[in-house]
Parts: structure tokens; C-alpha cells; sequence
């Protein structure tokens, strides 16, 4: 990748704090009980600065009518807030109303499903003004070889990169624990297998790389690296794959933003607690104070995280 370090990022947006050169964001799918110009507005008013949409029946539904018309609107509703966004696809349901998270891209039927979710949400990307869609590979069935999982997967991003890049979008592969692309290093063999293409990136979950992967979450943004297109920010156990809030888990948070800013990342860095709408806007208010401790972190030796960058320690009102 040549020029910006992370694909797809529009530096000039809203932070969400002066000085953070990334934007902190929430998952509206910690806000599902939440219409979505509602969920924009606690997002908003906690001094956020975007969000990670999940396109689902409730929110933005993508196999909805009207899609085009919806999607102007949403894109409105967040110019309107001053909020950027991603694309999440990580609806449970919106495929199959049996069966969480089916069709995959590495299942033996119904793939033709999961690549028109993703290339709609492709378009509502390109609708929205928003840079980036988020995906994974999904569980891969019982009985099928990693060879033809890995084969099925490729196939699928070969269909689906060129659209992304006439769009102007960038793919965002998420190593999830239990799928077939379930680390880093997975994530990564995928991306060289491809050529390393302008329209693939990779999310980091770093709650995941406390849950899964053999490095902590900071190594695991390094070895990202220029393919940074997503951060997902929760809390977690070691393997327990539990998204919880910060505090709660074995995710030095303060490290993972002061590795963010080190490695000059601008994208979205979205809190993604998709198992607390039941208390969504409480969850957001402390996870918003959690991130401004860990930006004035007093480990980090009275220097604030934007210390790294900056020099200054400078914050914006929002994060006083």
C-alpha cells in the first residue's frame, strides 16, 4: 500500500477527540433496541465521532426496499450528528432466520447469499460516503478441508474486490475465533494469496487477540500493519470469545491507543459490545469514560496518549 497507511481512511473526519489521528466510534449493534437516528443521537451526544453500522432488519435493513433512498438518508442523519461510519455485516439473522450468521463465504451452499450481502453492503458503503465494509470468512463446515474453505473464500473475494474498488470501498476481513479465518496470521495468508489487493484490508478485533491469537492486542495491530482498514475496541478473556466492557477483561486499552497512534492509523476505532443493548446507552457513557482514562492514562508516565504523536497532551473539550 502506498501513500496513507490505512486504506480507506478519511483523516480530515471527525475524531471524536482533537489530537487522536483515528476516530472513536460505537457499534450500533450494542444500540439494537435503539430506532437508528436515536441510536446516532447517543452516539453523538457522548462525543463519539462515528459509528460501526451493522446493516440488519432494524437498522438500515440491506435486503429492504428502497435501499438507495434508506441509505441517502442515513448518510443525512450522520452529516447531520458530524459522524462518520463504517460497515459492519455481522448481523445474525439477516441471512437465515434459523440459522446465526448463514450462509458463509466458505459454506458448500448458499454462498451466492453472503456475496449479495456483501455486495449491497458495498453499495451502502458507497452511499454513505463510508470507506469501509467489515466482514469475516464464517465457521467452516463440518467435514470440509481447510483447502476448500481457504478455495470457496477466494473465490468469493476475487467476485467481490473489483466492484469494491469501482466503488471506492475497501473489503475489511475480521479473523473471528472459531471461523476459518481465525487469527491474524490467517487473515493474512489470505490478503498475500490475493496480491495483496488495494481493496483488501484487515479489522482487528482487539478483544479477539486477547481471546485468540498467540501475541498480545498491541502486536497484533503491529503485524496488521499498513493493512489496518478497522479496529474493533472490547474487553476479553483469554479463550473466552465474550465480548465484555473495558475493565473487565485482560485488554490494556491505554496500550492499544498509544499503538494506534503510533502506527499513524485514521480509521474507526469502534467500541463493539454487540451483547448490551439491553443497556446501550449506560454501556456507551462508560465505555466513552474508559476511553478518555486510558487516553490521560497516568501509567503511561503523566503523559497522554497523544503524547506519542503530538508531543502536546492536548484533548479536546469532549474528552476533559
Amino acid at each position: 500500500m502506498s501513500g496513507n497507511r490505512t486504506r480507506g481512511a478519511t483523516p480530515d473526519a471527525a475524531t471524536g477527540g482533537a489530537d487522536l489521528p483515528f476516530t472513536l466510534g460505537y457499534g450500533t449493534n450494542g444500540l439494537a433496541d435503539h430506532r437508528l437516528p436515536e441510536a446516532l443521537d447517543v452516539v453523538a451526544a457522548l462525543g463519539y465521532g462515528g459509528v460501526g453500522l451493522t446493516l440488519d432488519h432494524h437498522h438500515l435493513d440491506p435486503f429492504g426496499d428502497d435501499l438507495t433512498r434508506r441509505t441517502l438518508a442515513v448518510r443525512r442523519a450522520l452529516e447531520v450528528r458530524g459522524l462518520r461510519a463504517v460497515v459492519e455485516t455481522g448481523g445474525r439473522y439477516v441471512l437465515d432466520p434459523f440459522r446465526k450468521h448463514e450462509p458463509t463465504l466458505v459454506g458448500a451452499d448458499g454462498r451466492s447469499r453472503r456475496i449479495e450481502l456483501l455486495r449491497r453492503a458495498v453499495r451502502v458503503a458507497a452511499g454513505l460516503g463510508a470507506p469501509v465494509v467489515s466482514f469475516w470468512s464464517g465457521v467452516r463446515p463440518v467435514g470440509t478441508t481447510a483447502d476448500v474453505a481457504t478455495d470457496r473464500l477466494l473465490r468469493s473475494l476475487e467476485t467481490l474486490l473489483p466492484e469494491a474498488a469501482a466503488a471506492g470501498v475497501v473489503l475489511s476481513l475480521e479473523p473471528e475465533p472459531g471461523h476459518h479465518v481465525a487469527t491474524i496470521g490467517d487473515a493474512l495468508a489470505v490478503v498475500d494469496a490475493l496480491g495483496r489487493p488495494s481493496a483488501l484490508g484487515l479489522t482487528v478485533d482487539v478483544g479477539h487477540a486477547v481471546c485468540n491469537e498467540p501475541q498480545d492486542p498491541a502486536e497484533t495491530l503491529r503485524l496488521a500493519g499498513d493493512l489496518l482498514a478497522n479496529v474493533q475496541l472490547d474487553d476479553m478473556r483469554p479463550g473466552v470469545h465474550e465480548h465484555l466492557p473495558f475493565g473487565e477483561g485482560d485488554v490494556d486499552l491505554a496500550d492499544v491507543l498509544r499503538t494506534l497512534v503510533a502506527l499513524g492509523y485514521t480509521g474507526m476505532a469502534a467500541v463493539e459490545l454487540p451483547r448490551h443493548s439491553h443497556a446501550g446507552p449506560e454501556t456507551a457513557r462508560r465505555s466513552r469514560a474508559a476511553l478518555d482514562r486510558a487516553l490521560t492514562d497516568p501509567a503511561a508516565g503523566s503523559r497522554s496518549v497523544v503524547d506519542v504523536r503530538s508531543g502536546t497532551g492536548r484533548l479536546s473539550e469532549a474528552l476533559r
